[in-house]
């Protein structure tokens, strides 16, 4: 499997099980880089616990996280900003592709992932308005639509506009040629039944046709 595509780039489609593959390397990498970043600042001085989560990520457009960081935390800060946008891109990258399995544009992160996201953020604001109790009530469903959509649902068993499906045994026809009723097998060959007797001493040669067929 080429790597590089399934986890940084956007084209192209992917099945189930390969997005949930990407979420548990997600995680696995998640874990590697907050001990590598515990034990940094057990011995040089710095945080000794750390976590990467949904805040994080959307902390990026909350000013009160910044004014939350101090000059100490610079260099774990950074190092936690790196790994955070390595995780998310491959989120993105693999969900995407997950979306096209869908036969659905990559587009559709932006209600399932983006919006609950900074619903979360924001949501301790003591500035209520309307459109934000609205948001704070549609976000969960967006949410849960979003992880049936991509993490149960079986992918477009035709090829779609985003390439063939994922499936090695998988029925890989166009929508068109789903949808015209075309019969699939393959049609019956006449040079298949017909052979070419040589001349023995009996009926003159010709074409005769193969017995045993109906």
């Amino acid at each position: 499997m080429d790597w590089t595509w399934y986890l940084f780039r956007f084209d192209g489609r992917i099945n189930r099980a390969k997005l949930w593959l990407a979420g548990l390397i997600i995680l696995c990498w998640m874990i590697f880089l907050g001990l590598l970043i515990v034990t940094a600042g057990y011995w040089f001085g710095g945080p000794t616990s750390f976590h990467f989560g949904i805040d994080e990520i959307f902390g990026v457009v909350d000013p009160a996280w910044y004014r939350s960081l101090s000059r100490t935390d610079f260099a774990f800060g950074l190092a936690h900003g790196v790994g955070t946008a390595l995780f998310v891109w491959v989120y993105l990258a693999t969900s995407v592709k997950r979306l096209h399995d869908r036969d659905k544009s990559g587009w559709w992160i932006v209600p399932f992932f983006v919006v609950p996201g900074l619903v979360d953020q924001f949501s301790d604001r003591p500035d209520v308005s309307i459109p934000a109790i609205l948001l704070w009530v549609v976000a969960p469903t967006l949410c849960i639509w979003g992880f049936v959509e991509m993490y149960c649902l079986r992918g477009s068993p035709w090829t779609n506009r985003f390439g063939a499906n994922p499936l090695p045994k998988a029925q890989t026809r166009s929508r068109g040629e789903r949808r015209s009723g075309l019969p699939t097998s393959p049609a019956w060959g006449q040079h298949s039944e017909i052979e070419f007797v040589p001349h023995s001493a009996g009926p003159s040669p010709g074409p005769h046709v193969k017995r045993g067929h109906d």
